[in-house]
């Protein structure tokens, strides 16, 4: 064990600031969705389904408002060698405000319209609640991307982490008087607005008035690649909502959310810990492709080998889950919750390449995987959704991801030069962990071991936990003695 602190953890090089930035916005992404986690326990049991449904509502169609002005700014600042400069700083803070404020203005215009397509009258007020959110992320300090940037993980888990778990507490207070859906949009809205003052706290900035615009047409020339690319990611994510709000109550759209959002809180958590660590860690090292194929390969294996045995857990234990976590009545949607669970790991393994695009000032070769996934989620998810009932929808969200994990495959052999036998290859041993988990769950829900909730959830945490520790050893394992110490 004190090797494996010395080899990972000690030191300035690379390897070792990664695996200490990944312990850092770990711990803090683990705090906040613990906290995440509870809160929800609590609220499906003092809130009805219909207000998880209107939040639902209400974050598609403010997000869908948000992804149109999109300019990819904060990106770019990561990418760029230049971004930690004061023009590029201050040019993209304006570059964030200008779309903030147009797109809470746009959103306070078509407010009503969203409200009239539904049927639902509250939905305007809701949604210009909510939009301020934006606003508030718009005018955070620019030095908190240059702490990313720069590997300060300790400022970027203590302004994005500190401002979501106050944020969480605050609806947690207010469903206590409120209880109803206005508890859950002003909480969603505060949590933005914690972080942004956090932000200038921890990365103290003074707005000044920009005059290096060979900045500003330095951060537009990646941004170009990122034109249209929010919007497709939108429809790919949010077209169920979409469609069952439209074909479904508010109720079963909250039980089918709420479902959906059980295998989501891990899944984020994971993809921060991928998005704010690998994409600096990538940008380092953009012109040294065989590093970053290394990188990746080590990476894709240890979320297989963490994520399949999960996935295991999901699919035995998914309506238990649902029922101890949030009521009997949640239990309805577990078979989305296994889908989105199985859409959850591939997506999981597409950010990780999509990384390697952004790191390359290359996010326009991300846009074609998801103008394959969101097409297949438009066509799919109506009739999936009237044949097969509310997990239809995630079904094709599962069909489309599975499209678009392979083009991105194929995508980045091209643009690093990774061997395909070596991705494939790091698929084998975790399947074979992964099939002993099944064989172990398949023996004890025979033996009838697995009929009630919580023997049956508790067995599926140590087969877990056991799936893990071997993980875990195989993984330090193979790297020690291929002596793959070079990151």
């Amino acid at each position: 064990m004190k090797k494996i602190f010395q080899t990972h953890f000690s030191g300035e090089s690379l390897k070792a600031k990664v695996f200490r930035g990944g312990a850092l916005v770990g711990l803090g992404s683990l705090a906040e969705q613990s906290v995440r986690f509870g809160r929800n326990m609590l609220l499906t049991r003092m809130l009805a389904p219909e207000a998880f449904g209107l939040m639902a509502m209400v974050l598609s169609a403010a997000t869908l408002i948000q992804v149109l002005v999109d300019v990819g700014a904060r990106e770019a600042i990561v990418q760029n060698p230049r971004g930690g400069e004061e023009g590029h700083v201050v040019a993209a803070w304006w570059m964030t405000v200008g779309r903030a404020l147009s797109i809470y203005g746009l959103v306070y215009v078509l407010a009503p319209l969203a409200s009239r397509f539904y049927g639902h009258s509250e939905l305007t007020a809701l949604a210009r609640v909510a939009i301020l959110s934006i606003v508030f992320d718009g005018l955070m300090s620019p030095r908190a991307i240059v702490a990313q940037k720069e590997m300060k993980f300790a400022k970027v888990a203590a302004i994005d982490n500190g401002g979501s778990i106050c944020g969480v507490l605050i609806t947690v207070i207010l469903s206590f008087f409120l209880r109803d859906v206005w508890a859950l949009v002003i909480g969603f809205c505060s949590e933005n607005a914690i972080r942004c003052i956090l932000s200038f706290i921890v990365c103290p900035f003074r707005p000044r008035i920009p005059k290096d615009l060979a900045a500003f047409r330095d951060l537009l020339r990646f941004s170009r690649g990122m034109v249209g690319l929010t919007l497709l990611n939108f429809i790919f994510s949010r077209a169920d909502i979409f469609v069952l709000g439209k074909l479904y109550s508010s109720a079963d759209i909250g039980l089918y959310s709420m479902a959906v959002y059980l295998v989501q809180t891990p899944t984020t958590f994971i993809v921060r810990i991928i998005s704010q660590t690998l994409f600096p860690t990538y940008s380092h090292i953009q012109d040294d492709p065989d590093r970053g194929n290394r990188i990746l390969l080590k990476v894709m294996s240890a979320t297989l080998l963490l994520g399949l045995p999960g996935l295991v857990f999901v699919a035995f234990c998914g309506h238990s889950l649902l029922t101890v976590v949030y009521g009997q009545r949640y239990s309805a949607a577990a078979i989305a919750l296994i889908l989105a669970a199985c859409a959850a790991l591939l997506g999981v393994l597409n950010s990780q390449i999509t990384m390697v695009f952004y790191a390359k000032g290359l996010p326009q070769l991300h846009r074609r995987a998801v103008a394959a996934m969101a097409a297949l989620v438009i066509v799919l998810t109506y009739p999936l959704t009237k044949k097969f009932g509310l997990w239809g929808a995630q079904l094709a969200v599962l069909i489309a991801i599975i499209v678009g994990y392979l083009l991105q495959v194929e995508r980045v052999r091209k643009v690093t030069g990774l061997k395909l036998s070596e991705y494939r290859k790091n698929f084998i041993v975790p399947i074979a962990i992964s099939l002993c988990a099944v064989l172990a769950c398949l023996a004890a829900k025979s033996a009838g071991m697995l009929l009630r909730p919580l023997p049956n959830i508790i067995f599926g945490i140590l087969g877990c936990l056991v799936a893990s520790g071997v993980a875990f050893a195989y993984f330090f394992r193979e790297e020690n003695a291929l002596g793959r110490n070079r990151f």
